[in-house]
């Protein structure tokens, strides 16, 4: 379930990530901002549902998540391929997102 949850924060905070940059640096009408605006606050509501006993665990673990889904967004929205060097570190993130959230804790 956390894997899902990871997943749906990360389209949540790129598209409202998106929804300003489009608005900023693509000249897009401010109308972009309301749907951007309820997609960041979606993903902090996400944040929220994961199961762990500490937030910072929590949204260090995401980040890897992100990396990678980011990446894929390049490739799929923005039409720009990552490179060996862009899989690698994202590759590179996902192994410390595992360690992170399956290292065995002492109470």
């Amino acid at each position: 379930m956390t894997a899902l949850v990871y997943l749906a924060a990360s389209l949540a905070e790129i598209g409202g990530c998106f929804a300003f940059w489009a608005w900023l640096r693509l000249d897009r009408s401010p109308l972009w901002l309301a749907p951007g605006m309820a997609c960041l606050v979606l993903f902090a509501w996400l944040l929220t549902r994961v199961d762990s006993d500490a937030a910072g665990r929590a949204y260090a673990a995401y980040g890897g998540v992100y990396i990678c889904a980011s990446l894929l967004w390049l490739w799929a929205v923005e039409g720009v391929r990552p490179d060996r060097w862009d899989v690698g570190g994202a590759a590179l993130c996902l192994v410390g997102t595992c360690v992170i959230l399956l290292a065995p804790r002492t109470a």
